[in-house]
């Protein structure tokens, strides 16, 4: 089976919008992301386990609001109380999820679920802001929420400042109208489809 990523009828490599007296440099960057490993852990209401031991690949399992732990490859985002979201460039084996018990912990496979659009450049946060109610002067290096962009869930993980780049989930059914609308936003700064 060919695994299909979920923008590949409408994602097209160029150059968009508003690019008069511009450099590449200064557009935005769109991109999409595949092969992703992505797991939700949820830790059950009524369980009395501890979270001080809980690592997976090196990176401590934290209940903070909103924080994101990362390595160059794996990003662990805490998306509500109990709850976290694992991304990893690489597979996430098995064994690696068994510190979860099955007693304690819900762990599901969401690799093939979500759509993942890819924005970086200086006016990242302007396009975000036209289309999500979420204060962004908040948000920084190593933050993820969960809001919506245009009336579709989204999780937003905030990868780094100097320039902006984030990344932006939703479910894979919503994945064209969403890159739809970030597009529609970038077209004010111009944008580089990679």
């Amino acid at each position: 089976m060919t695994l299909l990523s979920p923008l590949s009828d409408i994602h097209e490599i160029g150059i968009y919008g508003n690019i008069e007296n511009k450099t590449e440099s200064n557009l935005l960057e769109i991109s999409e992301e595949t092969l992703k490993s992505i797991y939700q852990i949820t830790k059950f209401k009524n369980s009395d386990s501890s979270l001080t031991n809980l690592s997976i690949r090196d990176l401590q399992i934290s209940n903070n609001p909103m924080i994101v732990k990362s390595n160059l490859k794996t990003r662990i985002l805490w998306t509500g109380p109990n709850q976290w979201l694992i991304i990893s460039d690489d597979k996430i084996l098995e064994d690696e999820l068994k510190i979860f018990d099955s007693n304690n912990f819900a762990v599901t496979d969401l690799s093939h679920t979500r759509a993942i659009i890819n924005i970086k450049g200086e006016n990242s946060l302007e396009v975000l802001k036209k289309g999500c109610p979420y204060n962004f002067n908040n948000l920084k290096k190593n933050m993820s929420i969960n809001s919506v962009y245009h009336s579709i869930a989204v999780t937003i993980d905030f990868i780094e400042e100097n320039p902006y780049a984030m990344r932006i989930m939703c479910l894979r059914s919503f994945g064209e109208s969403l890159y739809h609308s970030i597009t529609d936003a970038c077209l004010e700064y111009g944008y580089k489809a990679i």
